[in-house]
């Protein structure tokens, strides 16, 4: 089984790939969607104008907006792992005391 991701690391996978003056395919193979969930998602990034999307070169690219997004996404995405690493170490550690003071 796959990772779960959510919408933001979807958002971010996408504004990752666009940051590189991306086609439609290229994000679609390199962000890991399908087409139809590609479609949805670029109307709703280029209605939040996280990106542009250039005539000339048939592609889309990062916006000032969008690259507010992507910093502002890794600081949560180091934050979250990190409280999820500690969650984790406290609910093991929650484990081995009740194992070790059995109700009866």
């Amino acid at each position: 089984m796959g990772i779960y991701r959510g919408r933001l690391d979807i958002i971010a996978d996408i504004l990752d790939v666009a940051s590189r003056n991306a086609k439609k395919t290229q994000i679609m193979y390199q962000a890991n969607l399908s087409y139809s969930v590609l479609q949805r998602y670029l109307a709703e990034i280029t209605g939040a104008q996280l990106v542009s999307f250039e005539n000339e070169k048939q592609s889309y690219s990062l916006t000032d907006k969008g690259r507010i997004f992507l910093e502002a996404y890794g600081k949560y995405s180091k934050t979250n792992k990190h409280v999820a690493k500690q969650l984790n170490d406290v609910t093991t550690k929650k484990k081995v005391l009740e194992e070790l003071c059995p109700e009866y």
